[in-house]
């Protein structure tokens, strides 16, 4: 039978097919893709999941306006109501407002360092970190809407969230559920398409208000578990299901990190990148839309596979010692910005706010300035309390191996200062065509380095705009100074305050003969932003 079906170009349109032929285990028994030929001649296979009963269901967000021709391909050939299914889509012209959709789908950009959309457009990573947040201990719809609500107005634009094999606890931890269960079932079995179901709610919910979901396929320590061709079920079925939307995929978390029990770490960590590399290639081959994918590591992303081709952006792992660990975060992002080819890096985890200790407000922003001065396409904030979804009166608790990572509430850890002051953050950088900064530490003496956090972070535009951060304020004025200031440019200068956004001018500089600018007295004794902008003529 022909079916003509209405779409919008960008926006996920979904029907599906039943079959009269009843398969007792519907879910391992076959396989349903849709094969959509544009009448430009380019073509989209696109996985169908399965959706309960002896229905499938497919999701499709045509990337052109124009005619469409669909066929069906099922592994089960027999089956004439799944198998050689045809029809014709017609998709209009996309007219809406959603900044996710008009641009187009989001790319590596010209330089390998940052991410754009489809036209250009620069698109700055600013992620939360919420893993937990398809179970229900925070609940759909009110508390989901009003956290995203929160995020979206400090200009956070990606979220990263697990889809439902979570970190620290075991496999149908009773934590982990949603309103309809677990996402797979016992054993590992068959997948639970109800529990994917009310995950739709909040997928969906995120990028229609504007913020990309960075979908954590599991925790690394899964892949044991599952075993590759279990694992590949569960990737298939998260393609399918989201691919359509615009999200970025993240193939596991931590992902060599065998399970904290384990009784065979060397040989789960191995089994694991192993796998993993395998799976990245999987996802890859069976993604219509070729989504945007890195790993989230326990260092380095790049080096959590052995073909780091199956990422298209480097995910750093740094460390939850608050002060500690801005040296190796700095470390890391200037090592990995040299690797080639080159590939977007950016920290994906770093002391979140509120954890064990010293990650108060004032790390944010020093990991944040000196990641991002030093070469980073993004960063990623984290505050304890909401990766893990403590409830008020109703804790998170204990982790596998016994610790208890502190039970500030998810709604109070909100409001921590810091996710409003990196908010901040970027929209200052935002003011300036921040994708075409490079790190510049010769700018400034003294420099800031992986082995002197104190002094100051610079990066910008030669002849066009600097910006520089220092976390230790100054004691008496000249004791910083701007160095390699270009002949015949004037510039303007300004302290900016990273807590608050309150700007203070300076006016115009004068340097000396020799390109040098000797620092003022920062207004108060604390970290402060400097800009100096090149002034109209």
């Amino acid at each position: 039978m022909s079916t003509t079906w209405f779409a919008t170009q960008n926006e996920v349109f979904e029907w599906s097919f039943r079959s009269n032929q009843a398969y007792p285990d519907p879910f391992n028994a076959l396989e349903l893709d849709v094969v959509l030929t544009h009448a430009s001649g380019q073509s989209w296979r696109v996985p169908a999941f399965w959706g309960g009963g002896q229905t499938w269901r497919v999701r499709f967000a045509p990337p052109l306006a124009g005619s469409y021709q669909f066929v069906t391909v099922c592994t089960d050939a027999g089956n004439p109501d799944l198998h050689g299914q045809s029809g014709a889509l017609e998709a209009a012209p996309y007219t809406g407002g959603s900044p996710l959709l008009i641009h187009g789908p989001l790319q590596v950009a010209a330089s390998g360092r940052t991410l754009q959309y489809a036209d250009g457009i620069p698109f700055f990573w600013l992620a939360d970190t919420w893993w937990m947040a398809l179970c229900k201990r925070l609940r759909w719809p009110d508390e989901f809407q009003a956290l995203a609500a929160d995020r979206l107005a400090k200009g956070f634009t990606t979220v990263q969230i697990v889809a439902g094999l979570y970190p620290d606890m075991p496999g149908f931890d009773p934590r982990g559920a949603n309103e309809a269960g677990f996402p797979w079932e016992e054993n590992y079995a068959r997948i639970n398409p109800a529990y994917f179901d009310m995950a739709d709610l909040r997928i969906r919910w995120l990028t229609q208000a504007g913020l990309v979901p960075c979908i954590v396929g599991c925790w690394g320590y899964y892949l044991p578990l599952l075993g590759i061709e279990k694992m590949k079920q569960h990737w298939r079925y998260l393609v399918a299901r989201w691919s359509a939307y615009p999200v970025f995929w993240c193939l596991a978390g931590e992902a060599n990190m065998p399970y904290y029990l384990s009784a065979d770490k060397p040989g789960d960590e191995k089994l694991q990148k192993t796998g993993w590399t395998e799976l990245g290639r999987y996802v890859r081959a069976i993604d219509p839309y070729h989504r945007l994918t890195g790993i989230h590591p326990t260092q380095v992303g790049r080096d959590q596979v052995e073909d780091d081709t199956v990422l298209d952006f480097n995910m750093l792992q740094t460390g939850h010692g608050g002060y500690n660990s801005i040296s190796n975060s700095v470390e890391k992002v200037i090592q990995q910005r040299q690797r080639q080819p080159a590939m977007p890096v950016l920290v994906s985890e770093v002391s979140y706010e509120g954890i064990i200790h010293d990650s108060q407000p004032e790390i944010q922003r020093l990991v944040f300035w000196a990641s991002m001065l030093s070469g980073a396409m993004g960063h990623t904030y984290g505050a304890n309390g909401i990766w893990q979804l403590n409830g008020r009166g109703q804790p998170y608790g204990a982790s596998p191996w016994g610790g208890n990572w502190g039970n500030t509430p998810w709604d109070e850890a909100a409001q921590l200062p810091g996710s409003r002051q990196l908010g901040l953050a970027k929209r200052l950088l935002e003011r300036y065509p921040w994708q075409r900064f490079e790190p510049h530490p010769e700018w400034v003496q003294p420099s800031g380095s992986p082995s002197d956090i104190n002094a100051p972070f610079a990066a910008g535009i030669p002849g066009e705009v600097r910006v520089v951060y220092f976390y230790n304020p100054q004691w008496q004025p000249g004791a910083y100074a701007i160095q390699h200031l270009e002949a015949g440019v004037s510039y303007r200068a300004c302290f900016w305050n990273p807590r608050d956004g309150e700007q203070h001018d300076l006016g115009l500089i004068q340097p000396q003969p020799d390109g040098c600018w000797k620092l003022p007295l920062q207004p108060t004794q604390q970290d402060w932003v400097l800009i100096l902008e090149r002034a109209s003529s």
